[in-house]
């Protein structure tokens, strides 16, 4: 299938490579734009150098992706899945991986571990209490630097040749603007975007893991689902 995949415009450079091993085509449509706030990276990066925490927790590969080159020495770094990883991974920053996808894991992840250490969060202008009260609530103490909003690009999505549409995450789906067709396959890439979806009467035909590999995967089994009832 030929998948129309929201991204934020610099992030989509391995999708086409990670689509087409499970048999599938896909191109970027952008609902939403990173604006860096370089004074916040800059803040974070001091503190880090100052070694003020016992751990950072990257939730996006974009923040890895820009902070990594100037993170000359870090504590124990947590990269929330393998794209993040990877990222980090570039920068010559060695980093755990968490079993899920979701900012969820975080704490359960680290266990008894926590009680007691400062945790670094660098990431979105996007309000997270879950995460920060979990860490809270376990003992540590979280504290956030928002290094890049999200902007809505106003844009309408490109969907000429899409035959399906892969919201990655809750935001893109409210902010996009574009026109459901009865022939487009709306997908969501896990079960938070699937939520805003539903909320706002969209109600995606797959449901992924949190991961576009995993999406890719409920996808074939879909397809492979129908094509038996056919």
């Amino acid at each position: 299938m030929k998948i129309a995949v929201t991204r934020l415009a610099g992030k989509e450079k391995r999708d086409k490579a990670r689509c087409a091993a499970f048999g599938h085509a896909c191109y970027s449509v952008h609902p939403l734009r990173s604006d860096i706030n370089n004074e916040v990276m800059t803040a974070f990066t001091e503190a880090v150098m100052r070694g003020e925490f016992d751990c950072l927790f990257f939730t996006s590969a974009l923040p890895a992706k820009i902070l990594g080159p100037l993170l000359k020495k870090t504590p124990r770094v947590i990269a929330i899945g393998p794209e993040t990883a990877r990222e980090l991974d570039q920068c010559g920053i060695t980093c755990e991986t968490l079993p899920g996808f979701y900012s969820r894991d975080f704490v359960p992840y680290l266990g008894d571990w926590i009680k007691g250490k400062t945790i670094g969060l660098p990431r979105a202008d996007v309000p997270n209490p879950t995460l920060i009260d979990a860490i809270s609530h376990a003992g540590g103490t979280a504290r956030e630097f928002r290094c890049y909003q999200l902007v809505p690009t106003t844009e309408p999505l490109d969907l000429c040749a899409a035959e399906a549409i892969l919201f990655t995450s809750a935001m893109s789906f409210t902010k996009a603007i574009w026109t459901p067709r009865p022939d487009l396959l709306v997908m969501a890439i896990g079960e938070i975007t699937a939520e805003a979806m539903t909320r706002e009467g969209t109600f995606p035909v797959i449901v992924g893991d949190g991961s576009l590999e995993g999406t890719m995967a409920a996808l074939n089994e879909y397809r492979g689902r129908m094509r038996i009832v056919r």
